[in-house]
């Protein structure tokens, strides 16, 4: 499992994933998510930096 950030707002699997909020997504969908420009794939040091 990856953390993202949705860059955009989409619904995958019945579930509203709203923009700029973080969710966590199988890995192979945040590679595909972030080659598409839907989200972007954070670690735990980014999420801590955007939470201060």
């Amino acid at each position: 499992m990856a953390k993202v950030k949705m860059l955009v707002q989409t619904k995958y699997n019945d579930q509203l994933l709203r923009a700029e909020k973080i969710y966590e997504v199988p890995d192979e969908t945040a590679k595909r998510w972030d080659q598409s420009r839907l989200a972007i794939i954070i670690d735990n040091e980014q999420e801590t930096k955007a939470s201060n």
